[in-house]
């Protein structure tokens, strides 16, 4: 009688929780690895340089002068590093 609900929570920690924590590592680490230069965008999709790093937050350049700071949660992306590969908006 149990063995169908055994299964069911089996099938569902496979499909479901399992592949969430992964994700939620491979975020992380992305995180833990971002540093000063490189180019992020956040999830609200802005995109930007980072200037500086704290201990829950970043520092970024969004446009020559212009810096906000947001949450280092908010960060969804890393789009590679260094000045060089800055494009221009316009």
């Amino acid at each position: 009688m149990m063995w169908p609900l055994l299964l069911f929570i089996v099938i569902f920690y496979f499909l479901l929780i399992r592949p969430q924590k992964k994700r939620q590592k491979q975020h992380q680490d992305m995180l833990n690895s971002i540093k000063r230069g490189d180019q992020v965008v956040t999830a609200g999709g802005i995109f930007g340089t980072v200037r500086d790093v704290k201990d829950d937050s970043f520092i970024i350049e969004v446009s020559d002068g212009v810096k906000i700071r947001v949450l280092k949660n908010a960060i969804s992306m890393k789009r590679g590093g260094g000045e060089a590969g800055e494009a221009t908006a316009g």
